[in-house]
């Protein structure tokens, strides 16, 4: 099978030849994999629009083009930055030894009327010169996704602040209602555009969960969110009824997951296992939903021995693999104290273990 078919067959609830596999990194654990491959190349997958060579050369199964917000994060090397939305970035250091930006200016936090701001311009054509690129190289023999996450709730807090839009959804809500209308006009555009050039898949996404509970209640996200998202996905399948849509939340999530299947979701990612028991969700939400994810990045990808991640890939591999319904990958980036041997392992099981029909053993 090409990668696409197996992708495609795996998402229809089939049994490819295998069980796709993608794993997202960060700048810098994907420049680690890539010096040890031998390849001095300064393109990187994640956020970022045309690919770079990691997913071929690791043998992905789908190839992902990004816009929107989710690409303001490693955006410039300058150690503050303001993105084409008005939001400021900082450059922060960890104890692991990487780097990462955070949020340092929320350029809404004053808004009284959502009329009163413009969104950046996503009918503009050159967006999308990296969707076309990975269509036009690779479409018919990857499957090519569409990466849109921080889509309504992530992007409605990085403008206006995290306690302000709390607040808003319960004591503010006809602003907020208009305020989330006015930032729809984004993921709109740029989902209808993309589903026209000919993407696999479309791939939006709000952080929803804590690790252990949801950020909001299920009745405020069935009163804002889950709306206004069965309205774009109705519209981007009446475009093109084959289309494939994943939706990205960290943590908990458990009491909305009903809802997603109800407005015609067909992937969930990251499904973080310590969050979220993989089983019980193929037993629950199988029939309906792929799962993207399901390998521990908390404990088992950067603090466990190779023998521990292969333990992991095949337990995920056993208990969600069968009958279809998934593309096993890590469940977030990949950071760069993640030992190279895990990452290989992690690999080297899924493609040895993952051949159909998936033994028990």
């Amino acid at each position: 099978m090409t990668p696409k078919d197996r992708l495609l067959a795996a998402i229809n609830h089939e049994e490819p030849d295998r069980v796709p596999i993608c794993a997202w990194y960060t700048p810098e654990a994907e420049q680690k994999l890539l010096r040890h491959l031998g390849v001095e190349s300064d393109e990187t997958e994640t956020y970022k629009a045309a690919g770079g060579p990691l997913p071929i050369l690791m043998e992905h199964d789908f190839l992902i083009s990004w816009v929107g917000p989710c690409t303001s994060y490693y955006a410039d090397p300058a150690e503050e930055y303001t993105d084409e939305w008005g939001i400021g970035w900082k450059w922060f250091k960890n104890a692991a030894g990487g780097s990462y930006t955070e949020m340092v200016r929320h350029p809404l936090a004053d808004l009284r009327d959502p009329a009163e701001f413009s969104l950046p311009d996503f009918s503009r054509h050159d967006r999308y010169d990296g969707v076309r690129k990975l269509i036009r190289e690779h479409g018919k023999e990857y499957g090519i996704m569409g990466g849109a996450a921080c889509t309504l709730f992530e992007l409605a807090w990085y403008l206006r602040g995290m306690m302000k839009v709390l607040e808003d959804l319960v004591s503010n809500k006809d602003f907020m209602h208009a305020y989330l209308d006015r930032l729809m006009g984004w993921i709109d555009e740029a989902g209808t555009r993309m589903v026209g050039l000919g993407v696999d898949i479309i791939w939006i996404g709000d952080d929803f969960g804590a690790q252990d509970r949801m950020l909001i209640s299920p009745q405020l996200f069935r009163e804002f969110f889950k709306p206004r998202y069965a309205k774009l996905f109705q519209k981007w399948k009446a475009i093109n009824p084959q289309v494939k849509i994943a939706f990205h939340s960290d943590g908990y999530i458990y009491p909305i997951l009903g809802d997603f299947v109800e407005i015609g979701l067909d992937i969930l990612n990251p499904v973080q296992p310590k969050s979220m028991d993989p089983a019980k969700l193929k037993r629950d939400f199988g029939d309906h939903l792929t799962f993207w994810g399901t390998v521990d990045i908390q404990e088992v990808l950067p603090f466990g021995k190779p023998q521990d991640v292969a333990d992991e890939v095949k337990l995920r591999l056993r208990t969600v693999g069968k009958g279809g319904s998934l593309i096993i990958a890590p469940a977030h980036n990949i950071q760069p104290d993640v030992p190279l041997a895990n990452i290989l392992t992690f690999y080297e099981t899924a493609k040895t273990y993952g051949r159909y029909p998936i033994r028990d053993s």
